[in-house]
């Protein structure tokens, strides 16, 4: 069985008295060590397709398993656990607690699971090392560069080791150096840390660091998952 597995999956939205119809009987495998590109047109159902995976949203039809567990089945808090323990999203806006340092933001997801108040600090400094900012952890996002953020933002992703990494065009709102940089972090990630990740991009750019690329339109796929 792949790592993630998305079988035969409708998404449909209701929209008053008219159906929107986002993912059409779409079907996908992932394997472990994986870095997949999610490329398409706006509204074709990229981020829907990653919040699927990331089990932020349900299917109308069909099933969605990762890591062996059939989430499109999950509900409450068995979800959410699930979800603490498996996925690192990378959104393209940060997402950070202004109040907080850049520690205190990535100590954030380990709240969810039982861990002393030193181990969780511990992880999050390794975490903070890794993206390269052990130099910053008691910065503030203010204090910080876009692409620091960024930074900070991906070690809160990888800091409770998750299965896979969702990246929601992780360089969007970034300078091209910034941007650069970024990538190679998520690609030494993948390399070196073995870190699955599905990443949706508009850049071309951005998508050849992948393994494969994956063509979405009105809902479905217009490849098999080319390489770039």
């Amino acid at each position: 069985m792949s790592l993630v597995d998305v079988n035969n999956v409708r998404k449909v939205y209701r929209r008053d008295a008219e159906q929107v119809v986002v993912l059409d009987g779409l079907s996908i495998s992932i394997e472990a060590g994986d870095f997949v590109a999610l490329m398409g047109p706006s509204g074709s159902g990229k981020t829907t397709l990653l919040n699927l995976i990331g089990g932020i949203d349900q299917p109308t039809s069909g099933d969605v398993s990762v890591n062996g567990a059939a989430i499109s089945k999950l509900k409450g808090r068995a979800l959410a656990k699930w979800r603490a323990r498996n996925i690192g999203y990378i959104f393209q806006l940060y997402n950070l607690i202004p109040v907080l340092t850049a520690q205190q933001n990535v100590e954030l997801p380990l709240m969810l699971v039982k861990m002393s108040g030193k181990e969780r600090k511990d992880r999050a400094a390794h975490a903070l090392g890794i993206v390269g900012l052990s130099d910053r952890t008691k910065h503030y996002p203010r204090q910080l560069s876009g692409g620091q953020e960024q930074r900070v933002a991906i070690a809160r992703a990888i800091v409770s080791d998750p299965t896979v990494l969702l990246a929601d065009e992780p360089t969007g709102d970034l300078d091209r150096k910034s941007g650069e940089e970024i990538l190679t972090l998520l690609d030494r990630l993948n390399r070196e840390f073995k870190k699955t990740i599905v990443m949706v991009t508009h850049d071309p750019h951005a998508a050849e660091r992948a393994h494969r690329v994956l063509q979405l339109d009105k809902g479905v796929l217009s490849n098999g998952g080319a390489k770039p």
